[in-house]
């Protein structure tokens, strides 16, 4: 059953951690006065006192909860094949788990990387380049890491013997690169937002659904079709990765601003952003309903994802009450990390029901 790995979404993003600046893009680079103002603020949301100690700063540069990115859409994708031609393998699912994680911690680490060289992460103490006071290090173990990903993605592909599927993951892992990296930084023009919808969304998703075509069946590849499906799965998936980067940016645009960096909310501010987020919460559920009246999703998709509306409240609530507040906003993204995984274990789960013939 591909819902073996959606127990582990409550370890990752059940503790809201304390402040953390974004993980990619370039972070914030405060004035001293603000950033003491942020610190303290920081230190007194999260009852801390004094100086972080390194396991807060350790924890906060691990970033366990964004690694929900990472399973949700393999979990999606693998539910997906399970719905339509009841295939599930479970060694291939936990490699590409891990495989996956690693490729995330790259995208960390090599955006610290690139963050020290900009300077941008001067003043950010959870930076890993910061903790361990080297850069080189830190790109080495970037790298090691992203060559371990591609190592289980590439067996993952040997297995599934479709073509697809690896063409859409590098495309994905493409996205990542020309987000952050040099010389492309394509997040400095705005683009981050469509870059992140599309990797994790439609490319991510949809390859982890064809992972699951077989070599193996009838002794010849029995490749997996594109259907409607996983095409409006990836699509939800899609928007509620890219929410918690959008909201991410709520308080850095000062940040931002002074490294040149043209983020959505540094050219609409947060008054039209936090507007933005209702739209977005909106749409995901007009389109999920959209999705169930035309029957791209089952019913117990539609019915245990729109269970989740406490939570798209929650965030909406949230965004609109504390936009302006640099020293509470920066929770938001933690608050949209926990719809996302929810979000995500509604919709597998829906598809693993509907092929056991349950709200089908």
């Amino acid at each position: 059953m591909p819902l073996a790995g959606v127990a582990l979404a409550p370890l990752l993003v059940s503790p809201l951690a304390p402040y953390s600046p974004r993980r990619s893009g370039v972070a914030t680079a405060r004035r001293p006065s603000d950033l003491r103002r942020a610190r303290c603020s920081a230190t007194a949301a999260s009852g801390e006192a004094g100086e972080l100690s390194r396991a807060t700063l350790l924890w906060r540069a691990a970033k366990l909860p964004i690694y929900s990115v990472a399973l949700v859409p393999l979990t999606v994708g693998s539910a997906s094949a399970y719905h339509h031609a009841g295939l599930f393998f479970a060694k291939r699912y936990f490699i590409l788990l891990a495989a996956a994680i690693l490729v995330i911690t790259w995208l960390n680490l090599s955006n610290d990387v690139f963050d020290s060289d900009t300077g941008a992460d001067k003043n950010k103490k959870e930076s890993v380049v910061n903790i361990i006071g080297s850069r080189a290090v830190t790109q080495n173990a970037a790298i090691v890491s992203l060559l371990l990903g591609f190592a289980g993605l590439f067996w993952a592909f040997a297995e599934a013997g479709d073509a697809r599927f690896i063409f859409l993951v590098m495309c994905a892992i493409f996205c990542g690169y020309v987000y952050q990296c040099p010389p492309f930084r394509l997040s400095y023009q705005g683009l981050g937002e469509p870059l992140c919808f599309a990797a994790f969304g439609p490319l991510a998703t949809t390859a982890f659904y064809f992972s699951n075509s077989s070599v193996n069946i009838s002794s010849r590849t029995a490749l997996l079709p594109l259907t409607k499906t996983v095409i409006a799965s990836s699509v939800l998936v899609g928007l509620t990765t890219t929410l918690i980067l959008f909201c991410s940016h709520f308080h850095q645009i000062d940040g931002d601003l002074a490294v040149g960096k043209m983020s959505p909310l540094v050219r609409v501010g947060t008054e039209v952003g936090s507007r933005i987020v209702v739209v977005a919460i909106a749409m995901l559920y007009i389109l999920l309903a959209a999705f169930g009246i035309c029957k791209a999703l089952p019913s117990a998709c539609t019915v245990l994802c729109a269970l989740t509306l406490p939570v798209g409240k929650l965030v909406v609530d949230y965004v609109l009450k504390n936009h302006k507040d640099n020293a509470k906003i920066f929770m938001a993204k933690y608050y949209c990390v926990r719809l996302h995984a929810m979000f995500g274990i509604a919709l597998a789960s829906g598809l693993v029901l509907a092929r056991n013939g349950i709200l089908a």
